[in-house]
């Protein structure tokens, strides 16, 4: 039994005595019985590690007497430590460590592939629902794009930062300590129930703002009361408006799914609340004749239903309320949270300011620079993949001092992403012209498409390393890094922005697009040569 092995690992020579068994569910799974090792190594692989703090001390928690690792039963532990063992702790780190360092290569590729179509599913609803509405009429389509683009926005600021953190909260958690309920088997994650709680509350804020300030959102983007678009936009944004908690709780259970080291669960329950949307489209929009109003409708109830099925799956698996309130950790969220929070408002506002420069070129320019924003937005969804996948995979090993593991991840993350990028490059190189005619059929506008299409091409490479730092960072929770570096190289790229449109034209967006891709993916590199930070281990002599 496990609290046996409690008492005898206590009681072994080589463990000083306040040292307690410490449980790490990611060793705990039945592929561990398969590895064969000598007697001694199968006893080290009991000794489970929760970590260590930076003066390289054992971090130790109690294990009490009954209790169970996750995926671990005590009728499991039919091989006990005596005290005659001759098993150190660096024999005991190794073993486990060992156990853990396996399959790195297919166990990313996995995680990523669904998380590819996890990523596309948002992007072609949204291009469905364009598609229905914009058969119409000019006026709805018009009206309908610019409360996406608000709803959109509101969003971004405060829902993607939700998203990563939870991914590697959860993915530590598990690692460091999780622990099963008494009653019902599940995981009892402080971090799930964190993310959960923080996810309805910023849903139902941002919920009252978008309804509440529907007005004023529209004159921020220079829709007047007296324009045809306000009255049938502000309509619309005030139903997505509803539909605020169920996108925020959705994208928070993908992070804690994410954190499972979980891409296909989410994949699949989005897809299915999807097909809701394809048939309440075309039944709201022309059947009943709701027009845009069936468009918003149909929206929500899609993200509902999703939001639902998701929180279903999860209840499965984690105890998703803890028992008292006092046992949330809202600090880590908090904190991580507002960093983030910065970044996203630098990259929006860098965006934006290329957006507008842009359209100074008039509408040719901008016509021809909406079409390659299109496109190098589409195939970053590759990258951001990997990047997510490397950030579940990291944050697990590092959160148990797996610094091997957490190199081979980050080394081959890093390799998928220059060879992806490089192809990526020379596809849309070949292909651009055919994609570009898929937007428009307006020659001058593909004539400064082709003029734009090196920069779009070229910055695949940069484009796919920048995503994956951030992925690797996250996974070692350096958010506060990640959002200096960020804030840092959008001023640096606004003013790039700023200035190069007047001398090379629309290419000169594009000229300040690159370059902010290209400053971020050296912040990347320029973290991990650093022999003081996370990633410190990596110049460490063996």
């Amino acid at each position: 039994m496990l609290h046996h092995l409690s008492a005898h690992v206590s009681a072994h020579p080589a463990i000083r005595s306040p040292t307690r068994l410490a449980c790490s569910s990611i060793f705990c799974n039945k592929a561990n019985s398969r590895i064969t090792a000598s007697p001694s190594t199968n006893r080290a692989k009991l000794l489970l590690l929760r970590g260590w703090h930076s003066t390289r001390q054992w971090r130790t928690i109690p294990l009490a007497s009954g209790q169970s690792l996750p995926g671990y039963s005590p009728d499991d532990a039919d091989q006990s430590l005596q005290p005659s063992d001759n098993i150190s702790f660096a024999a005991a780190k190794e073993a486990v460590i060992g156990l853990n360092s396996v399959g790195v290569r297919s166990e990313l590729i996995l995680l990523a592939l669904p998380a590819v179509f996890g990523q596309a599913i948002d992007p072609m609803a949204q291009l469905m629902e364009t598609a229905y509405i914009g058969r119409l009429g000019a006026l709805e389509l018009a009206s309908a794009g610019i409360g996406v683009s608000i709803f959109n926005i509101v969003s971004k600021i405060f829902n993607i930062p939700l998203l990563s953190i939870a991914t590697s909260f959860v993915a530590e958690d598990i690692s460091k300590s999780a622990i099963k309920h008494p009653s019902s088997g599940k995981l009892e994650l402080t971090s799930v129930s964190s993310a959960l709680i923080l996810a309805a509350g910023i849903g139902v804020i941002e919920a009252l703002a978008l309804f509440l300030g529907s007005g004023l959102f529209l004159k921020l983007m220079g829709v007047s009361p007296v324009s045809p678009m306000y009255k049938p936009a502000k309509l619309f944004l005030s139903l997505r408006a509803l539909g605020a908690p169920a996108n925020v709780l959705m994208l928070a259970v993908q992070g804690i799914f994410r954190g499972f080291k979980d891409t296909k669960t989410p994949v699949f329950y989005i897809g299915l609340g999807n097909l809701s949307a394809v048939v309440l489209l075309p039944l709201l929009i022309y059947g009943f004749q709701l027009g845009i109003t069936g468009a918003a409708i149909s929206t929500v109830v899609s993200q509902y239903i999703i939001t639902i099925l998701l929180i279903r799956s999860l209840s499965k698996r984690a105890v998703l309320l803890p028992p008292r309130l006092d046992q949330l950790e809202f600090g880590g969220y908090l904190k991580s949270g507002g960093m983030l929070l910065g970044r996203t408002l630098s990259i929006l506002l860098t965006m934006t300011i290329g957006t507008s420069m842009a359209a100074r070129q008039g509408p040719t320019a901008m016509a021809a620079h909406q079409i390659c924003l299109q496109v190098w937005l589409a195939v970053s969804l590759l990258a951001d993949a990997l990047a997510v996948s490397a950030q579940a995979l990291i944050a697990s090993s590092y959160a148990i001092v797996d610094y091997k593991r957490v190199q081979k991840i980050a080394m081959f993350a890093l390799q998928i992403g220059v060879v992806s990028g490089l192809a990526l490059a020379v596809g849309l190189y070949a292909s651009f012209g055919n994609i570009a005619r898929l937007f428009t059929s307006d020659q001058e506008v593909l004539m400064v498409v082709k003029s734009c299409a090196l920069f779009v091409c070229a910055s695949q490479p940069i484009n796919a390393l920048a995503f994956i730092f951030d992925g690797l960072h996250y996974g070692v929770s350096d958010f506060d890094y990640v959002a200096q570096a960020t804030i840092a190289v959008g001023v640096m790229s606004s003013l790039v922005l700023l200035w190069a449109p007047s001398v090379f034209g629309l290419a000169g967006v594009w000229v300040g697009l690159t370059t902010l891709m290209g400053l971020r993916m050296a912040a990347g590199i320029l973290r991990l040569l650093w022999k003081w930070g996370p990633w410190s281990f990596l110049h460490e002599e063996p």
